[in-house]
């Protein structure tokens, strides 16, 4: 795990779109495809202003999402909605998007069919970056869900899992840990001394369910780079 420090919002914002770029021109170049999941919430909209304007085939794009709430994608609440209005634009108006939300009516009756379109990805992602909250959920692996332990079983064979938060509103659709964890690039993006003391509590050893972004820290399969700033 390395730990990347920043004085300002702003400067990690810029560092990490540049790191992000940086893993897909790599993949771009290697393979002639790259593929980017991306969280939702307030913390990454810097990070997608930035790299919506970074000069990339994005054509050769496939961006996607860590989770999903069970929303319309014009609803206020929805991260696509989020992706569409603040990272797929400029340059990065040509990628190709795949959402996770579908027409069925609950995302456990959804999980089979995304799982299906979800094969459209490269078998490795190129760069997946969470975002952890105040009760140190990531993803939609939330301390009282009951479906934490199915999400982040690493014999699964579904990309993606229901999930119900508990504490937090709206169902969810998640990427499994699995499929989270096959990517050659995973960074965690946060921000606040709230959120890193709740990191640097994560990273003591405990239950999964008091911090379940235990579930990326205390893994051998990838390395984790940790992107924070105190602002």
């Amino acid at each position: 795990m390395n730990l990347h420090e920043y004085s300002s919002t702003d400067a990690l914002d810029q560092a990490l779109a540049i790191a992000v770029a940086e893993q897909l021109q790599r993949d771009i170049d290697n393979n002639a495809v790259a593929s980017l999941a991306v969280s939702g919430g307030s913390t990454p909209k810097g990070l997608f202003a930035h790299l919506s304007n970074m000069e990339l085939a994005w054509e050769k794009v496939i961006v996607t999402l860590v989770d999903e709430r069970w929303v319309g994608p014009e609803h206020a609440d929805s991260n696509e909605k989020l992706v569409r209005d603040c990272l797929l634009q400029n340059f990065a108006a040509a990628a190709q998007f795949i959402g996770l939300k579908n027409e069925h009516s609950s995302a456990e009756q959804g999980v089979a069919a995304l799982h299906s379109v979800l094969q459209q990805l490269p078998a490795k992602f190129s760069v997946v970056v969470l975002g952890m909250g105040g009760d140190g959920h990531t993803a939609s692996f939330f301390p009282q869900s009951p479906q934490l332990a199915a999400a982040v079983d690493m014999n699964t064979e579904y990309s993606c899992c229901a999930a119900d938060p508990v504490t937090a509103p709206h169902e969810r659709m998640t990427l499994t840990l699995a499929r989270i964890l096959a990517t050659e690039s995973l960074f965690l993006h946060i921000t606040g001394a709230q959120k890193k003391q709740i990191f640097e509590a994560a990273c003591q050893a405990g239950p999964l369910t008091e911090y379940p972004v235990r579930s990326v820290i205390d893994q051998s399969i990838v390395d984790l780079d940790v992107y924070w700033t105190h602002a």
